[in-house]
């Protein structure tokens, strides 16, 4: 059997969430079980757009170690399209980078509830449900007993991409739902001057409910959008 990768890359660094800044290497599996209209790696799953078999690079478990390893950083961000379609190949991924001294994340949406095995071999995980301005229904983007068990972990923070300031009472009600912490807000945006100035607009009401507010620092470095 084989992993689907899109790319991998570094060093970099992490852009977002509670590592942002952190010199890291991305390995960036293929395929997602959601079309969010606003995702900035759609060639990871839009098959309207992209032929996914001729972009999509088949590799086996030790192929991936050996070309991530090879990148100089102490942060491994496993991330998508949705890495946890290929959950079953992720805890070996795990424990042989954490085994060369490199600390793991998981970039999830939050729909797939993880394995006991993997949720313990991941020390961090960043997990993003989405809000309706995917475009997405409810009953697609929130899955309850996945967020549940990511919560009770321990190991996980909660980021929230926002278009618009009146979208974090959406985020409140899932705070409290299901008791998230700590949740983390993000502004979409795709450019410089969009990022700044979305966080600007949400930046108050962030701190008034004492979450963290997350840049988007590849799109600050760049000046425009970038994968």
């Amino acid at each position: 059997m084989s992993l689907l990768i899109s790319e991998i890359f570094g060093p970099t660094y992490q852009g977002e969430g509670p590592s942002a800044g952190q010199l890291a290497a991305f390995l960036r599996l293929s395929r997602c079980n959601l079309t969010c209209t606003w995702c900035d790696t759609p060639e990871t799953w839009d098959t309207s757009r992209y032929d996914l078999t001729a972009i999509t690079r088949r590799m086996t478990d030790a192929q991936v170690v050996h070309e991530v390893l090879a990148i100089p950083a102490p942060l491994v961000v496993i991330t998508g399209g949705e890495p946890m379609l290929q959950m079953d190949r992720l805890v070996w991924l795990a424990d042989m980078f954490r085994a060369n001294r490199r600390r793991v994340e998981i970039e999830t949406n939050g729909t797939i509830v993880p394995s006991n095995g993997l949720l313990n071999a991941v020390r961090q995980w960043n997990v993003s449900p989405k809000l309706a301005n995917s475009g997405l229904p409810y009953r697609k983007r929130i899955n309850s007993e996945a967020l549940r068990r990511f919560n009770s972990s321990g190991r996980a923070a909660f980021k929230f991409v926002v278009e618009h300031p009146a979208e974090l009472e959406e985020v409140a009600k899932l705070e409290t739902e299901y008791r998230l912490a700590p949740i983390w807000v993000m502004p979409q945006a795709t450019t410089s001057v969009g990022v700044l100035a979305r966080m600007r607009e949400i930046a108050d009401e962030t701190l008034a409910r004492r979450w963290n507010l997350s840049s988007r620092l590849h799109i600050l470095l760049e000046g425009t959008d970038v994968r």
